[in-house]
């Protein structure tokens, strides 16, 4: 068999990640240990602060809730009449204001539906960094293999290219061939540089999702494990408990809430007082007891209710909004999930086939000297290409996958796993 011959037939059992199952991860180049996704996820409950600032916020909440609760203080008020100790005149009172119409429970109400709103809040934190990690993942994962395909193809390349001008030197083909030879190792270098690229990109937008850290050398993990794709019925009934709808119909009982306050304040509050009266000069002490009611004759809070019953409005109008939101951008993702996947089970059972074929059949009509080495060589072409466009169909299921769950919140199916077969 011919030198250029057996370089490009080595490209078929050339052992890379996705012809092996080993993934890039474990490429023994790369001696940085490894990130799983479990670990990943870990260090990010631990370490992202996005997530801790909404933990500080329900801590916040629950705060407001036990301030809310509080009753309002006594005042103590101490008077003297006269400076001269023989004629002088002292007051001591006690005085209780007594909340009317139901304003500490509507206080106590809204503070809870604050409470219930952070709650929200965090729980869809945590759902939306397990997803952006998930694909922030995946995303490093397949460009890992990306990575050890573009290297695996250079390796070729080169071999072809060094076939190629052993040829010449012997006079066998024209220096044509190794021209073309050479051009073509140098569009599969630049395809490695591009890979290394998009692979260190990766890596840094893992770190950023994950949170404070070291650098991250490289991820291990199957790019095949996705999540099972929801029925479209599915998608529709988990609109409703999606984090974005029950946050947005939180925030309109929340203002519902504070509309009940606005309208109890409406109602004045009482002030009782107590105490007793010494009249020195007498050397008698009297007992005072005294009642006090504002009037809401210019302020009666009109205003403040109104404002509050219009932002409830604009609130249901949200959570309406909100839900149509959800409903179509969920509707979409899985539209682009059903589509990643359906490429990607049609790449791996018939394109990679095919042009795995394809790639055999030019090496052994190049071999017999049917072919020329450029017919060989746009078959390999085809094949790599087909490998590639296999690696990004896996990196939008990926991405599909984890927009379903940032909308809709955790999958109430575990994860399905692909078959292992590797093309």
């Amino acid at each position: 068999m011919a030198p250029i011959a057996w370089a490009i037939l080595a490209l078929a059992g050339c052992p890379t990640a996705a012809q092996t199952n080993m993934p890039a991860s474990q490429v023994p180049a790369r001696q940085a240990a490894a990130l799983t996704l479990a670990e990943a996820m870990l260090q990010a409950r631990q370490t992202n602060p996005e997530l801790s600032a909404a933990r500080h916020e329900l801590e916040a909440a629950e705060g407001a809730r036990v301030q809310a609760g509080a009753l309002p203080n006594p005042t103590l008020e101490a008077q003297w009449e006269d400076q001269r100790r023989e004629t002088r005149t002292t007051t001591l009172t006690l005085s209780q204001p007594i909340e009317l119409g139901g304003k500490r429970s509507a206080r106590i109400e809204a503070a809870e539906r604050a409470i219930d709103i952070a709650r929200s809040q965090l729980d869809a934190r945590k759902t939306d960094l397990e997803a952006s990690v998930t694909s922030a993942f995946f995303a490093a994962l397949v460009a890992q293999e990306r990575l050890t395909l573009a290297q695996a193809s250079l390796d070729l390349a080169q071999r072809g290219r060094d076939a190629a001008s052993k040829r010449v030197t012997a006079g066998k083909v024209s220096p044509v061939e190794e021209t073309k030879a050479r051009v073509a190792e140098a569009g599969v270098r630049l395809e490695r540089v591009q890979a290394q690229g998009e692979l260190r990109t990766a890596l840094s937008q893992l770190r950023a999702a994950i949170g404070p850290g070291p650098e991250i050398g490289r991820v291990d993990g199957d790019a095949l494990n996705i999540q099972a794709l929801p029925a479209a019925e599915e998608v529709s009934s988990r609109v409703d408990s999606a984090p974005a709808v029950r946050e947005a119909r939180l925030d309109a009982r929340r203002l519902q809430a504070l509309a009940e306050l606005e309208r109890a304040k409406r109602i004045p509050d009482v002030t009782l007082t107590v105490g007793a009266k010494r009249e020195q000069e007498l050397a008698r002490n009297q007992a005072v007891v005294g009642i006090s009611i504002p009037l809401p004759i210019f302020d009666t809070s009109r205003g403040n209710l109104q404002e509050a019953l219009r932002r409830l409005d604009k609130a249901e109008d949200l959570a309406q909004a909100a839900e149509l939101r959800v409903r179509s951008e969920a509707t979409a993702a899985r539209q682009r999930f059903e589509t990643a996947l359906a490429e990607v089970n049609t790449l791996r059972e018939e394109v990679l086939p095919g042009a795995q074929s394809a790639f055999d059949a030019a090496t052994k009509g190049f071999e017999l000297g049917k072919f020329s080495y450029l017919e060989a060589l746009d078959a390999q072409r085809t094949l790599l290409q087909s490998r590639s466009q296999y690696l990004r169909a896996l990196a939008q299921a990926h991405q599909a996958a984890a927009d379903l769950q940032r909308l809709l919140g955790a999958p109430g199916t575990p994860p399905s796993t692909l078959s292992k077969e590797r093309p």
